[in-house]
């Protein structure tokens, strides 16, 4: 009998719509399965502290035998630039033994996908968070031209609407940009790519949506759905 394929997700504590939002949107016969980590908001932490827990839980996923684990974090994934993220994959796939990738690593590689160079930059976060991505952003050669965080609470991600996250992208838009590019994994944004792109006129990539679709590439499924926009017509 075949194992069933599946996709692995380190997840932070708090985190309520990645589950949900990858179980409506992957094609069926791909499961996602998460394992949940204390690592943001107040329970921040860097990496020599989080390396424990970290490997605990790339073993846990490992039993399952996943063809893909995600650290699936945009801030924390993007936090202290690329040899930071290196040492997450590195720790992921010599607890686990399973290919690892991280969110920001599926972000750019759906910026490339679309030749985005200059970016729009919209997340719930406090600017000292935005200013990390920023960073990260810069490191890997993109130009953020404009960025706006709300500000919120964790714990309030999860409660601002689509048409609400819509309309913060229309009040913050840049002629010159090449895409928009809609940071977090536990918001609502995915509801939003597909109305913004028709309205824009231009890419809009996601925490969610890209982790999807690389996942996907990696396990080398082709899928289509008009809700995640071009990244997904385009596949």
């Amino acid at each position: 009998m075949s194992t069933p394929t599946s996709i692995g997700l380190i997840i932070p504590s708090g985190n309520r719509l990645t589950e949900p939002q990858f179980n409506a949107y992957l094609p069926a016969g791909i499961g996602a399965h998460v394992t949940r980590l204390r690592m943001t908001g107040k329970f921040r932490k860097p990496l020599s502290e989080l390396k424990g827990p970290l490997i605990e839980a790339a073993k846990a996923l490992s039993d399952l035998n996943p063809s893909v684990i995600v650290f699936h974090c945009t801030a924390n994934s993007m936090e202290s630039g690329l040899a930071h993220e290196k040492a997450i994959v590195d720790i992921v796939e010599q607890a686990s033994g399973c290919p690892t990738i991280t969110t920001a690593q599926a972000l750019t590689q759906a910026f490339n996908h679309f030749g985005m160079k200059k970016l729009v930059l919209i997340s719930p976060y406090v600017q000292a968070t935005n200013q990390l991505e920023v960073n990260y952003l810069s490191e890997t050669g993109y130009t953020v031209l404009h960025e706006l965080g709300l500000a919120l609470e964790p714990h309030a991600y999860s409660s601002v609407t689509p048409e609400e996250w819509k309309k913060v992208v229309k009040e913050n838009l840049r002629a010159d940009a090449d895409g928009y590019f809609l940071s977090c994994t536990n918001t609502r944004m995915i509801e939003t790519i597909a109305d913004l792109e028709k309205e824009l006129g231009k890419p809009v990539v996601n925490s969610n949506q890209a982790t999807i679709w690389l996942c996907l590439k990696k396990l080398g499924v082709k899928h289509s759905d008009p809700r995640l926009g071009r990244l997904f017509i385009s596949n």
